[in-house]
């Protein structure tokens, strides 16, 4: 994942407090500052989870070392949110239609931010 404007994000072991305890594994800026939640550990199950995982981490992260929201809506210039598209795949969707009671709509699967040049709008 990255940022227009910053060198890519990346995932860092962190080690545990507990000696017993695996590495915690977080999502860092390029220098290696993080915050927020360790990815969860029960997201390697499935390639869903990880990668809600990992979106969730890389968004608070970004969040809360840079105070701006991420990934902004093209559109609507609000923080967008995680969520299922029609199709059960991961999404980034802006609610920012709704302020005029509008539909929500999905901007990105997540992963496609950069490959996608227009919004897909869906009921909701």
């Amino acid at each position: 994942m990255t940022l227009p404007q910053l060198e890519p994000l990346q995932l860092l072991a962190v080690p545990s407090y507990d000696a017993e305890e695996p590495d915690n594994v977080s999502v860092a800026m390029a220098n290696g500052e993080w915050h927020g939640n360790h990815l969860d550990p029960n997201s390697q199950d499935s390639l869903a989870s990880a990668l809600a995982s990992v979106a969730d981490a890389a968004q608070e992260t970004v969040m809360e070392l840079l105070w701006q929201a991420w990934p902004l809506c093209p559109e609507h210039g609000m923080g967008m949110h995680l969520g299922e598209d029609a199709e059960e795949r991961l999404s980034w969707w802006c609610a920012g239609e709704r302020l005029r009671r509008g539909p929500a709509h999905i901007h990105a699967a997540v992963g496609a931010l950069d490959a996608l040049g227009a919004s897909i709008r869906t009921q909701s």
